[in-house]
């Protein structure tokens, strides 16, 4: 057997090397795999697969693994162990917490500052076009969509959401500092230069 590209069979006589590329497909995999694609895949049969799997589940528990692998929904799967679930879901959720852009904060300031205000109009004030950037803070759960225009192509209107004020330890916008001083200082700024 040679080590070029192609299909080649990762059977030894432990099935090592075969738990090892089943785990390493499992791992990728966005779904579950079924005995058979995985079969063909390191070219062993199917039961020869899901012997080897049954196996490597039961090494991911013996070792206290947080990762585990089931069978479920046609196919095998490899999931987090329900039992790192509750470190899983902080660690997911602090994610969103982490640094917010540059772009991200601009916007996010003209929208707490304009609300309610659509996409057009922070394009304006920004000067680029800010759509990633607005689906990004609707994600991240800090912007909303308050309602629409009257007129023609009724566009959306954006403004801060609950979250947004808990972060900044808001009671409401109407708390959010003035931004006179800050327009005053700039103005002298250019005015100066």
């Amino acid at each position: 057997m040679n080590g070029g590209s192609g299909g080649h069979k990762a059977v030894n006589s432990d099935g090592r090397e075969t738990r090892r590329a089943l785990e390493a497909i499992l791992f990728l995999a966005d779904e579950p795999m079924s005995s058979g694609a995985l079969a063909q895949a390191v070219e062993i049969s199917r039961r020869e697969v899901d012997d080897l799997l049954r196996e490597l589940a039961e090494s991911l528990e013996e070792r206290g693994s947080g990762m585990t692998i089931r069978a479920l929904a046609g196919g095998w799967r490899m999931l987090t162990h329900p039992e790192a679930a509750p470190y899983v879901e902080q660690f997911v959720l602090s994610s969103r917490h982490t640094r917010l852009t540059r772009a991200s904060l601009e916007t996010l300031a003209i929208v707490a500052y304009k609300q309610p205000v659509t996409r057009h109009q922070i394009a304006g004030i920004r000067g680029v076009n800010s759509d990633g950037v607005l689906r990004t803070l609707v994600d991240r759960r800090l912007v909303q969509e308050v309602g629409r225009d009257e007129g023609p192509g009724r566009a959306v209107h954006y403004g801060t959401t609950s979250e947004f004020l808990e972060r900044l330890g808001l009671a409401s916008v109407s708390d959010l500092p003035s931004l006179a001083p800050h327009l005053d200082d700039a103005a002298i700024e250019s005015s100066s230069g």
